[in-house]
């Protein structure tokens, strides 16, 4: 299975900044625009963990990435 991501680089200062970010992020999921977000801020793929994780229909998946930088991965698969 091929997983559709979203790939951003935007960094919030506050986790209220990047919940309201990750609530919009949770709707596109949802609605099976992409099934994945990548991101350096830790903030976001916290947020949007614990919104997908409330949807009953999906399984929601974590991962931290080490390279050059931290990347955070968030994707979800249908339960």
């Amino acid at each position: 299975m091929t997983l559709q991501w979203k790939r951003e680089n935007i960094i919030f200062d506050s986790l209220c900044e990047a919940d309201v970010w990750a609530d919009s992020l949770g709707n596109e999921m949802y609605a099976r625009l992409y099934d994945g977000y990548d991101t350096p801020d830790y903030k976001i793929a916290y947020s949007l963990a614990f919104r997908l994780a409330e949807m009953k229909e999906f399984r929601v998946f974590t991962k931290r990435t080490i390279g050059n930088d931290y990347r955070y991965k968030v994707w979800l698969v249908p339960s």
